[in-house]
């Protein structure tokens, strides 16, 4: 990101959403600093959901729904409510539009965090190849509306289909509390994982 900004024409308008005071790149753009939401764990989740509220919000969506939502995943037993991921062996996270990229995100934290075997995609790529891998024991976890179909062929897999029909945002609170039901069950800490840092600074 350093480079990326510096290799920018004088004149050119940036800004920059960081968590960390202190951080160079916050002096290469107009800075918006959210340091409220800076992170303690090395899996970072803080920040990322705090900037696409952010961005969401700039572009005009009304987000209490969203909050909302959230809130009331936030008030269940977890234990309950996620009882059908909790020990699949294998997750599939889909979704279209930003709910595609939350779908990579989600099987981001689960490897880092508890080191599940996950993988994200486009809903519309998903029967297109990687649904061979669907089958009893593992699960599709649709993020964001389900495009029609897709359900079916997954129950016609074996695989277990999780979705929920509430925004992809509070969709995602839901699979932080999987990765630390997941990590608990493992006696993993979901905020170490082993081999990482919490940044990677390039020489």
């Amino acid at each position: 990101m350093i480079r990326a900004l510096r290799a920018l024409p004088a004149g050119v308008p940036r800004t920059v959403i960081c968590s960390s005071p202190g951080t160079p790149v916050l002096e290469l753009a107009d800075p918006i600093l959210i340091d409220a939401v800076d992170e303690r764990s090395v899996v970072q989740t803080r920040f990322a959901t705090t900037t696409l509220a952010i961005l969401r919000w700039l572009f005009g969506e009304d987000l209490t729904p969203v909050i909302a939502q959230a809130a009331a995943v936030l008030a269940e037993d977890p234990a309950q409510a996620l009882a059908g991921v909790r020990t699949a062996e294998q997750i599939s996270f889909v979704g279209m539009g930003f709910a595609a990229a939350l779908a990579d995100e989600a099987g981001l934290k689960l490897r880092e965090s508890c080191r599940a075997w996950t993988e994200g995609y486009l809903a519309t790529e998903y029967r297109h190849g990687p649904i061979s891998i669907a089958g009893p024991r593992r699960a599709v976890w649709a993020l964001g509306p389900v495009i029609p179909g897709l359900a079916d062929d997954i129950a016609a897999t074996g695989a277990h289909f999780e979705h929920r029909d509430i925004d992809p945002m509070a969709d995602l609170v839901r699979v932080h509390r999987l990765c630390l039901l997941r990590a608990a069950d493992q006696g993993l800490d979901p905020d170490h994982p082993r081999g990482l840092t919490r940044s990677v600074i390039l020489g």
